[in-house]
This record gives structure tokens, sequence and C-alpha cells, in this order.
């Protein structure tokens, strides 16, 4: 069937007419919208598949060289690379780990066969050497499978009189404990569930497979019964987030069906007083605090901004406003507290990125330029500077270049140069509009150029949204929320969240004693002053 796309947009037109509800017809509009706009595509010479990915899902990567199809001088260097304006090329990795890429493996000396130390050398000819040890051993590494889980049967003998009919049981051994599943167990349960995004079905096919079945109403209980265990730890968490030098926010769309009935939304009233919120949120808080990252998880109808705000409400009043670094969006600015505000120069770029295709030259002046501005902060980075060194960086080497770019931007408009409402137009109009916040990182110490840290935090969220899809209660999603947030925040400290988690288990008392101890950067202190020999390896 041959149609044309005037017919079909009549088509919609007599759609609505006939009384199809508004929603429907604005989403049947889109669709021909977008059916227009790919058929356009499709009648170009120079169209590509490529092309119509990324005008549809976006691009894959935002790197210059990449959006602009060949290397540019303006590519910010990798960790550790080259920052003298020489393009120098990547060394692709063998995937390979050595033997210190496994700091928790079982470690076994392995002694010579027939020699030791100061025996005479065997070789032919070799008239009165001996033998010493070395002291790089030649190391080799094996590893094995196993279930993330695993059980332990204890066959406790029983021996009944013939007599009088008295039964004897043998005691279980030494460690056992009475519960059948411990805190090694919840730990692993929760890393796996909301550190990896593997759903509890998952999890139970998995250990169903290695013939150690866990059902998921079972999982469930485990994780919720060890995260009220983990309560101290997160509240503390959330107390010295809220401290912090710089606070980085954003959130992501998430389900929660208990909250998605019409009955549930009509119950709802917002703090502006508008009956009926339907938006269901994650928010993601990054905080640095102290040289430290601690990440938040928030998950309900709270925007950004509210959930900012609540974490801020427990900020200590002797301290200043942090800094904020966020997107433009106005719900992300928590509204009763002041903050020094900051957006991402990220999102600014990315406007551009999104029509390079269009503006080419144009575009590759602003990605260019700005690619120069992060490869000052790569710099600064590198050596090491602090807040106020890498300041001073930026005004003597981004200083000039923002300058020029705002006086281009400016002429593009003025000289009608460009349309203002053409996408190169909006992008310059976004970044113009938000110029003083975009460039704060040239007038105060310490801010960021982007909100890059919390959008790939997350990515926890969004991980565990695309594999679970879903909350079932708002309890549910607190779990998830403060099994995120400990878990991640232990990757940002660099530690093992496994073994953090397992940690503020067994010692509960301690924690609740004094939670600003048990810290993911430095509970290790604590655990060996309880038990110097626990903080040596790996739980069992």
């Amino acid at each position: 069937m041959e149609l044309r796309l005037e017919e079909l947009g009549a088509i919609v037109d007599r759609a609505g007419a006939a009384g199809l509800a508004e929603g429907d017809v604005a989403k049947l509009r889109a669709v021909v919208d977008t059916l227009a706009l790919i058929t356009a595509e499709l009648e170009r010479k120079d169209t590509s598949l490529e092309r119509l990915r990324r005008m549809c899902f976006g691009a894959s990567t935002e790197r210059t060289h990449d959006v602009l199809g060949e290397p540019s001088r303006g590519n910010a260097p990798a960790a550790g690379g080259r920052t003298d304006g020489a393009s120098a090329p990547r060394r692709k990795g063998h995937g390979r780990n050595g033997a210190d890429a496994y700091p928790h493996a079982a470690r076994v000396k392995v002694a010579h066969e027939t020699l030791e130390p100061g025996d005479p050398c065997p070789a032919a000819g070799c008239m009165k050497g001996r033998v010493y040890p070395q002291s790089d051993p030649s190391v080799l590494v094996r590893v094995r499978g196993m279930a993330p889980l695993q059980a332990t049967v204890y066959e406790c003998a029983r021996l009944r009189c013939h007599l009088c009919g008295e039964v004897y049981t043998a005691a279980s051994p030494p460690g056992v404990g009475t519960e059948k599943y411990d805190e090694t167990a919840s730990s692993m349960i929760g890393l796996l569930k909301y550190g990896t995004g593997l759903p509890f079905h998952r999890i139970a096919q998995l250990e169903k497979n290695v013939g150690i079945p866990l059902a998921v109403a079972t999982q469930w209980d485990v994780v919720s019964r060890a995260a009220v265990r983990l309560v101290p730890a997160y509240t503390e968490l959330v107390r010295q987030a809220a401290q912090g030098e710089v606070l980085h926010n954003d959130d992501t769309g998430v389900k929660i069906l208990a909250l998605m009935g019409p009955e549930a939304r009509a119950e709802v009233t917002d703090d502006a007083g508008e009956e009926g919120r339907t938006g269901l949120f994650t928010s993601g808080i990054v905080s640095v605090s102290g040289g430290h990252r601690i990440a938040l998880f928030l998950t309900g109808r709270k925007h950004a901004g509210e959930n900012l705000a609540a974490v801020l409400a427990q900020r200590a009043a002797e301290l200043g406003a942090p800094i904020q670094m966020c997107d433009g969006l106005s719900r992300n600015v928590p509204a009763p507290f002041e903050t020094i505000l900051a957006n991402c120069l990220a999102h600014a770029r990315r406007k551009y990125v999104d029509v390079v295709d269009h503006f080419p030259d144009e575009c590759r002046h602003v990605l260019e330029t700005l690619g120069e501005v992060y490869r000052t902060d790569a710099k600064a980075c590198a050596q090491g500077l602090s807040p106020e060194e890498r300041l001073r960086l930026h005004q003597a080497e981004s200083g000039p270049r923002m300058e020029d770019l705002e006086q281009w931007m400016k002429a593009q408009i003025e000289e009608r140069r460009v349309e203002p409402n053409s996408g190169l137009g909006e992008a310059i109009g976004y970044m113009t509009k938000r110029w003083d916040k975009l460039t704060l990182f040239l007038r105060v110490a310490g801010v960021p150029l982007d909100n890059n840290v919390v959008e790939r935090s997350l990515k926890k969220a969004i991980l565990h949204r695309k594999n679970a899809l879903f909350y079932q209660t708002e309890n549910g999603a607190r779990v998830g929320d403060l099994f995120m947030s400990l878990i991640h925040t232990t990757e940002l400290c660099g530690a093992n969240p496994f073994e953090y988690l397992v940690a503020l288990q067994r010692n509960e008392k301690a924690v609740c004693a004094d939670p600003a101890r048990w810290m993911p950067w430095n509970y290790t202190e604590a655990l060996a002053e309880l038990s110097p020999a626990a903080s040596t390896g790996p739980p069992d």
C-alpha cells in the first residue's frame, strides 16, 4: 500500500475529530512525524545506518574524535596519558590478569622437590656453587568455579539408649551458629541483586543449577532482615554526605507497583498542594566530603532537588553553602537551602553533539574548545593540584578559551549567522542562558566541570530497572536504596563491598555504638581493633 505523509496526517486529524483522546492523538502524531523524519533521511544520498541509529537512539559515545569522525586536537587525554598536545595511541588491553589482581586468592608456597637453600648446585660443570632462594618466585594462577552461595550440611550423630529410650545428639561444631543464612549469605545476595543488577529469579535459577536451591521469597526475606541491621551505617552515611563540600544530584525514572495504581496516585499531594503527582524517581546524590565520595540513592515520588533538600536538612549550621552540580532542570535545586549552583558542561556539550551532522564546522569549533578545557582539567588532576591551584590553572588556560567561545556564540546570533530556532541556535541558547553557572569553575575553587560522577552512579539504578523492571513496594525500594548506597560508596572508596557488608552485620553492636568509625573508608581500622585477625583477609 502506498501512502503519502499528508494522508497519514489527515487520518490523525480525523481520529481527533472523532473523539479519540487528546493524549492518544499526540502519540499518533508523534509516530507520523517520526516516520516522516526517517523517510526524509532515507532519501538522502549520504544517509547510513549509523546516522539513523544516532538520530533515533543518540550517539553511543560523545568523545570528540568519535562524534566528528576523526581525531581532533581537543580530546582530553586518558588517565595517565600525554598532556603536551600530541596524540598517543592507546595500547589495547589483552584481558589477562596477573597474580597481583587476586588480592584475596589463597596463597600456597611450593617448596622445590629436591633442593633446599644452601644445597650444592646440581648443574653439570658447576663445582662449588650453592643455591639460594630468589625473592621473585615463579607464579601460577589457577581459577576454579564455585556457586555464589554454598551450603554445608552438618549431620550430627544421634544415639539412643535401647533401655530408657533417651536420645543423645552431637553438638554442632563451633562457629556454626543458629541461623540457616549467615551474614555472608545476605551480603552476597544483596551484592548480586543491588550491586550487579541480577534479579532474584535469576539468582534462584543459578543456585538451582549448582544444586543449592534458593527461593525468591527466601532471598527477599534474607536481605530485608539484613537491611535492618545495616540502617545505622546508612544513616551515618547520609549524615556525613550532608556535610560535603560538593554535592552532585540527578534522577532517573523507576517503577514501584504499589504506587502506580489510580488509587495510589489520587492519594498523593505534592509540596505545592497539587494532587495526583504520578512521577516516580530514583535520585542519585554523590557528595564529596573530606576527600571521600559518598553515593546515596533515594527512590519515591520526590524529585532530585527535594531529596537533596532532605539530605541537606542534616547539614551542620556552622557550615557554609555547599557547591551543587546538576543539569539545568529547576527540579534539581533544593529550594529551602542555599547552594552555590553550578551546571553541567557535559549537558551543554551534548546539545552540539546532537546536531553535529547538520552543523559540522560550528559544532567542531565548540567541541574542540571544550575539549581543551577538559584537557586542562585532566592536567590539573594528573598533577594533583589543590582546588585553589586548579582554579588558577583554569583561569589562566581555560578562561581565555571560554571568553572567546562566549563572543563567538553571541556573534552567531547577533549577526544572524544561525537561526535561533534551529538545532544549533537552541544549543547556543541553552549555553548562553546558563553561562554563569556553566563557567563557575573559573571563579570558585573546587567546582567540577560536569555531573558525570552521579550519572555513572545512577547506572546502578538503571541496571536494576532494566533487569528487575520494578519494585513491588516502597519498602522494597528503601531496601534497594540502602544496599545500593552502601555498595557503591564502598566501590568509590576502593574497598570491597562484600567484606564491608559482612563486617557491618557481624559487628552490629559496635556499629550502633559508633557508626562514624564504620564507614567504608575507615571500617578496617575499627575491625582490627576488635579482632586483629579479622582484618587480614576475606570473610570465611
